[in-house]
């Protein structure tokens, strides 16, 4: 049984939990309870803590967070040192283009699907769905009621959350009690189990009413603080916990290996942790030599560091260059485009070459089988 001790402010406006720049919760720490996976944003195999631009589209960030900017603006994203107590890493969002009037259909934010085997348990979608806490740190430039959701795989089930940003430019800690949903598909197996999603503002088709369930997409409230509208703003998250109860309890602590296998059941990258994948002059990540390649003109794959999610999408790299797509040839400096045979969710058998040169060839690889 997990106790709670730690000086809060109680808003009655949203029954939700604030402590302004104040104690850590404390609570006894239970193994496999945070069904979030990157919750403190220490792991960036993609960018390596540099800074991404994101507009115009959804595309993955730091590990298993996807960033989400359909609006005429756009957002940069990166790791950040900047941290509560307890904490080395947060998730950094500054808005580089503002969009001060969102059409209908318009939508931004975050996001982290957490994959059906994870929330199988829950229960949600039948009689016996249980109840969640959402927890997390935040600091934003602005203040207000800002909103995000749980939902479905469909889209067809949400719930709104709203939570209070009491005072620029300071860490919050905040909290979110959700009664399980005993209606519609939730799925349990290696497909979208629960999306938990932030909001930085939406047009009037993703908009709802907080704190119930209903059968719709919406992530976010009317009159919720539209971040993507104020040029300059910044928003910091991190400490982020979906666990299953009524109280929020200490946020999981894993080894960094533990977490970062965790993160590489989704996505790897042969490269070393500080480089970009596609990045040139970096240390090769395999020097394969062909011996015969009359018969299969072809280099031997890779097993996996861990066995993804499903069958992952791989691009492969030139080691030399960062050409995606090709290897390196070492006798003449060439790039060898190549294509990925026999993958699999272990790994994959081969690259073929559509050469038979006996050489020597460098190169990278990425697995990603996001959800």
């Amino acid at each position: 049984m997990s106790t709670l001790a730690v000086d809060a402010i109680v808003d009655s406006s949203n029954g939700n939990t604030t402590t302004i720049n104040g104690a850590t919760p404390t609570a006894y720490n239970t193994m496999g309870k945070n069904r979030i996976i990157n919750g403190a944003m220490e792991i960036d195999q993609r960018n390596a803590g540099a800074s991404t631009a994101v507009s115009s589209t959804t595309q993955y960030m730091l590990d298993r967070w996807r960033a989400i900017e359909i609006t005429d603006g756009g957002f940069s994203v990166e790791r950040s040192t900047t941290a509560p107590a307890g904490y080395t890493n947060s998730m950094k969002f500054t808005i580089t283009s503002a969009d001060t009037s969102l059409a209908a259909g318009q939508l931004s934010g975050f996001d982290q699907f957490i994959e059906g085997y994870n929330a199988a348990d829950l229960g949600f979608g039948t009689a016996n769905a249980k109840t969640v806490t959402l927890s997390f740190w935040v600091r934003s430039s602005l203040t207000g009621t800002f909103s995000g959701a749980l939902r479905n795989s469909a889209t067809n089930r949400t719930y709104i959350f709203t939570y209070a940003i009491s005072a620029a430019d300071t860490w919050e800690y905040k909290t979110i009690t959700v009664t399980g949903d005993t209606s519609g598909t939730w799925l349990t197996d290696n497909g979208i189990g629960i999306d938990v999603i932030w909001s930085f503002g939406t047009g009037t088709d993703w908009q709802g009413t907080a704190g119930s369930w209903s059968a719709s997409g919406a992530f976010s409230t009317s009159g919720s603080v539209s971040l993507i509208g104020a040029n300059g703003a910044t928003f910091y998250i991190t400490g982020v916990q979906l666990e299953l109860g009524s109280v929020a309890t200490e946020f999981e602590r894993r080894p960094y290996g533990t977490e970062l296998a965790l993160c590489q059941r989704y996505y790897e990258k042969s490269y070393r942790p500080s480089s970009v994948p596609g990045s040139s002059g970096v240390p090769p990540g395999f020097i394969t030599t062909l011996t015969n390649g009359v018969v299969t003109n072809s280099i031997a794959g890779v097993y996996y560091k861990v066995v993804k999610r499903a069958i992952p999408t791989v691009t492969v790299y030139n080691a030399v260059n960062g050409t995606s797509g090709q290897v390196y040839r070492e006798s003449d400096a060439s790039g060898i485009t190549v294509s990925v045979q026999y993958d699999a969710e272990t790994g994959f058998a081969r690259l073929s070459l559509g050469t038979s040169k006996e050489d020597q060839y460098l190169w990278h690889f990425t697995a990603s089988a996001e959800l």
